[in-house]
């Protein structure tokens, strides 16, 4: 007993020693060497003590910092968000705190259930919005109506998913309608919740509505230069796939001509079309989406984007322009290259060989001038390109074979013909061949318009009636003017040429992607 008694009395003993000298180490810090054991026990005391304030001060904070995310992310709605997704995002967040209390398997469980409700709340809209007919390519356009553009300067309006404009989310499209707009429909969603039987498209996809086609040359071209600019902008990036809409209506191909352009710029092309029967909506995992054509670029943009086609162009048919520019006869005079660029059946020429007896002869008038006279329905694209590459004066009717002015070098020059009716009723769609020539660096020499000697029209009160009626016809010619304009616009650019020869020739070098 006095054995037991000692022992409880020894350990009491150090209980007090330590406590005395914890409470010694508290009052006089400067004295506790004395007592090493007692402090080697009392740091370890004291970091348990910390480390357990550690932790719970560390998970004290990523509970509020979660909790102030999903209230933050609570905000991200759009106007039109309705009352149910209000709730829906209080629910969410209700939930997120609710996890705090909960345990890991708890949370992972919570967290299934918010991403499951997440892709269910994807919402899809129409991808032609009829509230706004009226100003179709203004604005947010009715194309992806509820998303404003991106404005960068001297480029073209834009859209871009994922980005911060889009919240992160990516676009989401279903339907293959080629009818009616309003029937295909889209939604934004993020990465993780991706909306039912959704078919994610890795890589780049081009998005492209256009107001008008994509077979008709000009149409075409204004409709994937934004593309080629964005591409310029963003390291010559190219896309893996295209998807073509018109008013909403989804178009599986485009004309041969735009189709060789691009592939010539970007490499092979793959339009999508979706599978048909596939009910699953498909989500692309990046894309640039262009709804205005070429929308608000700037001119010097547009230079360097019609520079790059011509360059890819010219590389993709293997045609060398070197020399070009600086080629004289015999006598020292610089050769002029006149191209007469036919078209038939609508607008062409009434009488084609008259017109071409009227170049002849003032081309035959002006050394160093070679005429040569083409049917642009019966040239590839390659032919195309060639042709027009060695061309330094284009005579054509007007449409869509002058956008092939493209593939001329800067500073090549344009002659017009219109038919009747054109001026006095076509509008500004008329101009559309100065706009590419002033874009693309050419020179646009005027235009001749077929005089509207006595009025035909059916319904002459109707203006665009009568304009249907004389959009596609022929057009004549007046030889004395025709003459008298081939001869001017030939001195001028033989003027021209013997001026650029006394200067050095503009480096070609390499396509600039």
């Amino acid at each position: 007993m006095v054995s037991q008694s000692r022992g409880q009395f020894v350990k009491s003993s150090k209980t007090e020693k330590v406590l005395g000298s914890f409470r010694f180490h508290l009052e006089k810090p400067m004295e506790t060497q004395s007592s090493p054991k007692a402090l080697t026990k009392l740091k370890s005391s004291c970091r348990s003590t910390e480390l357990v304030l550690c932790c719970t001060s560390l998970l004290v904070m990523i509970l509020l910092l979660f909790h102030l995310r999903t209230s933050f992310n609570s905000s991200f709605s759009y106007s039109r968000t309705s009352s149910a997704s209000r709730a829906f995002l209080i629910k969410w967040k209700g939930l997120a705190i609710d996890s705090s209390s909960s345990s890991a398997q708890d949370h992972s469980k919570n967290t299934e259930a918010l991403i499951s409700k997440l892709r269910d709340s994807v919402t899809f809209l129409p991808l032609k919005d009829l509230r706004f007919v009226e100003t179709a390519m203004l604005g947010h356009t009715w194309f992806i109506s509820s998303m404003n553009d991106t404005h960068e300067e001297n480029e073209a309006e834009h859209l871009y998913f994922p980005s911060e404009a889009s919240k992160g989310r990516l676009l989401c499209m279903k339907g293959r309608n080629k009818e009616d707009g309003t029937k295909n429909s889209y939604a934004f969603a993020w990465p993780e919740s991706l909306p039912e039987s959704a078919t994610l498209l890795k890589g780049l996809t081009f998005v492209s509505d256009t107001y008008y086609d994509y077979k008709n040359l000009w149409h075409g071209l204004t409709a994937m230069a934004p593309f080629v600019s964005w591409s310029i902008k963003n390291g010559c990036l190219r896309p893996n796939r295209w998807l073509l809409f018109h008013w909403g209506e989804l178009r599986d191909q485009m004309g041969s001509w735009l189709y060789h352009l691009m592939q010539a710029n970007f490499g092979e092309v793959e339009i999508v079309g979706f599978e048909a029967g596939a009910n699953g909506p498909y989500c692309f995992e990046k894309a640039a989406v262009m709804r205005h054509n070429e929308g608000s670029m700037g001119k010097a943009r547009k230079l360097q984007v019609f520079d790059l086609l011509r360059c890819k162009a010219r590389g993709f048919c293997s045609i060398n322009p070197a020399g070009k520019g600086q080629e004289f006869n015999e006598k020292g005079q610089p050769i002029i290259r006149l191209t007469l660029l036919m078209r038939r059946g609508s607008r062409s020429f009434k009488n084609a060989t008259a017109v071409t007896e009227i170049f002849a002869k003032e081309c035959a008038m002006v050394d160093g001038c070679v005429l040569k006279v083409v049917q642009s329905e019966d040239l590839s694209f390659c032919d195309q390109v060639k042709v027009m590459t060695g061309t330094d004066v284009v005579a054509s009717p007007h449409g869509a074979q002058l956008t092939n002015m493209l593939f001329m070098d800067r500073n090549s020059s344009v002659m017009e013909f219109f038919p009747r009716g054109w001026l006095e009723l076509a509008g500004v769609g008329q101009y559309a061949h100065h706009w590419m020539a002033d874009q693309s660096g050419m020179r646009h020499r005027g235009a001749w318009w077929d005089p509207l000697v006595q009025e035909e029209c059916p319904t002459p009160h109707n203006d665009l009636e009568c304009f249907k009626f004389y959009k596609n016809g022929q057009v004549g010619h007046n030889e004395t003017y025709f003459a008298e304009w081939a001869r001017s616009i030939l001195n001028q650019v033989r003027i021209s040429k013997l001026e650029q020869a006394t200067r050095s020739r503009s480096n070609l070098g390499a396509c600039v992607c």
